[in-house]
């Protein structure tokens, strides 16, 4: 085997595969990205080279700025209200009975495995100013009136309730197989110690969970950039363009507006703009020896 590995040849047949679908899936749009990002092609016909006209025009476009602030809103709601809410979640889960464990772990990640246009619309519903669940739930409290959850005001806190809860199941989901990982003796250990549940969590499950929270938040603030089937579905970026989000103003621009040149250089940036916060959450959290 070793002999095999060694020989060229074989190392070539391995790695092409790989390489050529890298090349033609991944590196080769982006690079096709970045040309017509300099172009005001409009997805047919003839266009031209216009330059940095696109990023010119981007850096004056409220809009765009609107979507950017939207998805670091989201950014910021799974890093600080779902992710302390799943990790809690995942470690109260691995202390239950093996049935109920396996209920509610199910339960949980139930909204994950419902189709994105199901879940859309059953929000649609609760946040519906005639009938919906939301309002007739406030009645029961006193408060009158119709409010549109949807509309102007209210519309981005009604958005990223729904990603933020949506989102729930995969972030615990993961979060409880790192804690499955952990060496149960290190419990019993801590335990022996006499370490209360609270002391255990924060010493032993936080600490040895520092790899599992990176891998989660950066997947978290990926996923809150690009953001569009479940906005789309909702409001479609409405009303005006207070739920426009990065991915969802991307597609507007290049497939709606016919803008397929601006909507580009769109994506360029921000395919660096996930570069650059990959990289930041990795000084965040050191590699330790």
């Amino acid at each position: 085997m070793q002999k095999a590995y060694s020989n060229k040849k074989i190392i070539f047949t391995l790695v092409f595969p790989g390489l050529l679908m890298f090349t033609f899936a991944v590196l080769a749009p982006i690079c096709l990205s970045v040309y017509y990002g300099f172009t005001d092609f409009s997805g047919l016909g003839k266009f031209n080279f216009i330059g940095f006209k696109n990023y010119q025009e981007m850096m004056k476009d409220k809009n765009f700025w609107m979507s950017l602030r939207n998805s670091v809103l989201l950014a910021a709601g799974f890093i600080v209200i779902q992710h302390p809410l799943a990790i809690i979640t995942a470690a109260l889960l691995d202390r239950m009975g093996r049935k109920a464990e396996g209920f509610f772990r199910c339960v949980y990640f139930l909204p994950n495995v419902i189709s994105v246009a199901v879940i859309a619309y059953l929000w649609k519903f609760i946040y519906n100013p005639n009938f919906g669940l939301l309002n007739n739930i406030a009645k029961l409290f006193g408060f009158s009136g119709k409010t549109n959850w949807l509309g102007t005001g209210t519309a981005i806190w009604s958005v990223l309730i729904v990603l933020i809860w949506h989102g729930f199941g995969w972030g615990m989901l993961i979060y409880y197989t790192g804690i499955k990982n952990i060496d149960p003796v290190l419990y019993e250990a801590a335990a022996i110690d006499g370490a209360d549940n609270k002391q255990t969590f924060l010493r032993i499950t936080l600490p040895l969970m520092k790899p599992v929270i990176e891998v989660n938040v950066t997947l978290a603030v990926i996923s809150a950039l690009k953001q569009m089937e479940t906005v789309y579905l909702l409001t479609a970026g409405g009303p005006g363009n207070e739920t426009q989000f990065m991915a969802n103003y991307l597609y507007k621009q290049a497939f709606s507006s016919f803008r397929y040149g601006y909507g580009n250089a769109i994506s360029v940036i921000f395919v660096l703009i996930c570069i650059l916060a990959t990289r930041l959450l990795s000084k965040v959290f050191p590699k330790e020896a």
